[in-house]
């Protein structure tokens, strides 16, 4: 039988992809990424082939490895996901990072994340914000459950999570601070139907014929839950700063401004309630 080096060999000609490769068998092995360095001749087990070659098979059906293993990495934190969420992709730490740089450390004060999935971006602030409080909404209840797992085993216990669509959980309550990574697709993008798009929840994805569907409604309600001076920000499409900008300014926001990923793609946008 083939050791861990030759068994890596096959699967990254079977994927295409090394770092994939790895991941699906260390999960086969239940062993951790430092493993794989120490054990490279090790011959394993049958039922651990077998387990790795179904893994393999599943992935090359195009399922998404986080799908598949579980889990996925996001700010510095390691989180459950399942078909139930989005899967927590990079471009969006750009929305937790401009969030922190707008509260100091020892901000105590109320933060919302509107559509919050496996409760990637609240839990990346509250463990960033250690004394303020935040509240997720997500109308998913199977989405919130996952979150909450999040929240438990990561120990994190400054967020409250509540079902609902978009601000209607939030009562009367106001925020210092409400960001977003809404579904911001357009409805016929080609795209939904390839990849790892076709397994994860069209309504965490597509939003209405130009993608903005979403984006409107958090635009047009989230100054009746923000403090004066109070920030909205929101992950968008590439192609969508023009419009987004346009939206908040009709809205009457104040220091309305767009930044871009680490591509130069225009990202995230956002703007304060005017004082």
């Amino acid at each position: 039988m083939p050791d861990v080096r030759h068994l890596l060999v096959d699967a990254t000609q079977q994927l295409g992809d090394r770092a994939e490769a790895e991941l699906l068998l260390l999960h086969a092995v239940r062993q951790s990424r430092s493993w794989l360095f120490t054990h490279a001749d090790d011959v394993p087990d049958m039922d651990v082939q077998t387990a790795y070659a179904e893994l393999l098979n599943r992935r090359a059906r195009g399922e998404p490895v986080a799908y598949i293993i579980g889990s996925r990495g996001f700010w510095s934190l390691d989180l459950e996901v399942t078909p139930a969420t989005l899967i927590p992709r990079p471009e969006t730490e750009l929305l937790v990072e401009l969030a922190l740089e707008r509260l100091p450390r020892d901000f105590a004060g109320a933060v919302a994340d509107l559509g919050t999935g496996s409760g990637a971006v609240a839990l990346a602030l509250a463990s960033g914000l250690p004394l303020c409080r935040v509240t997720a909404t997500d109308a998913s209840a199977a989405a919130l459950e996952v979150a909450r797992r999040n929240a438990a085993r990561l120990g994190i216990d400054n967020v409250a999570f509540v079902q609902g669509d978009w601000m209607v959980p939030l009562g009367d309550a106001r925020f210092e601070l409400i960001v977003s990574n809404p579904p911001y697709i357009e409805a016929d993008d080609a795209h939904l139907a390839r990849g790892d798009l076709r397994f994860e929840p069209a309504t965490a994805l597509a939003s209405g014929r130009d993608g903005l569907d979403d984006i409107r409604r958090i635009v047009a309600t989230a100054r009746e839950h923000l403090v004066p001076g109070g920030w909205l920000l929101f992950e968008h499409g590439w192609n969508q700063g023009d419009a987004a900008r346009a939206l908040l300014r009709q809205a009457g926001y104040d220091d309305v401004f767009t930044a871009q990923d680490l591509e130069q793609r225009d990202r995230v946008s956002g703007a304060r309630n005017p004082a």
